[in-house]
């Protein structure tokens, strides 16, 4: 899928977090070293940020992850937290991004920045959508992720997008499910194929996929000899998809196979 708007929407949304920032932050000609120095913590923050703005993520991350390290009760350790979990998405390290996240949760589960923490988590999934061709458990855990983000925070900022994010998924896990039940379909395994194309219309009600699977129904019921279910789903396709070539196909199928049912 093509990150790119959702990504710049992330960068978007990190901007609205209320960052810390240092007087006199970025000093001419000094670099952050993110090997292991003892410092202060707002000179430790600070070089984060810095590597943060220049766009060296990797790096951005590691000194983030520094100041919990180094100063672990300190109040920037929270804020270097979600930061950390951000810089890790950014540079695309999705494991470890939502590791981050998640542990900003377990230690911070009722701050304000939650529900950012929780969109992270959404998004790092949702970016890793492969086609429909493999295997679907990151769609799955992208549905997760998002649908506990809408019922933990159905008012915030992010639920919004979440919730368009959650009808792309479904169309990608129904668009999964049609891919199965062709294949059962073409090998004449008509029991399988049903249950399939029945999960789209049960399940995916919804998405682009319904008229398709409905017309396939028809075909799976006629070629099992059960033509009044195939009346059914006809008369369902007929009913919410009247123009649409799928219900021509169905009407053609049983008008040539079933004209008394």
């Amino acid at each position: 899928m093509n990150a790119s708007p959702m990504r710049r929407g992330a960068l978007l949304a990190a901007g609205l977090l209320p960052l810390i920032l240092i007087a006199g932050c970025a000093k001419n000609g000094r670099r952050a070293d993110t090997q292991y120095v003892a410092r202060d913590v707002s000179t430790l923050y600070n070089a984060a940020k810095v590597r943060l703005d220049r766009g060296q993520f990797d790096q951005a991350a590691i000194l983030f992850d520094e100041v919990e390290r180094q100063h672990p009760y300190s109040p920037w350790a929270r804020r270097a937290q979600l930061m950390s979990a951000f810089s890790y998405y950014a540079s695309r390290d999705y494991t470890k991004s939502i590791q981050s996240a998640q542990r900003f949760l377990s230690i911070h589960p009722g701050n304000r920045d939650a529900p950012y923490a929780y969109y992270l988590i959404a998004l790092c999934y949702y970016e890793q959508i492969s086609d429909v061709t493999r295997d679907q458990k990151i769609t799955q855990q992208a549905n997760d992720a998002l649908s506990e983000l809408v019922r933990r925070y159905p008012d915030s900022r992010y639920a919004a997008d979440a919730r368009l994010k959650l009808d792309l998924v479904a169309d990608h896990l129904a668009g999964k499910e049609m891919e199965i039940g062709r294949f059962y379909q073409r090998r004449r395994e008509w029991i399988a194929a049903t249950l399939r194309f029945r999960k789209v219309i049960d399940t995916y009600q919804r998405t682009s996929h319904t008229p398709e699977a409905l017309e396939r129904l028809v075909e799976c019921y006629l070629a099992l000899g059960i033509p009044e279910e195939a009346k059914r789903a006809a008369a369902v396709l007929g009913t919410n998809y009247p123009g649409s070539e799928w219900y021509q196909r169905a009407f053609k199928l049983m008008k040539d196979y079933a004209p008394n049912a």
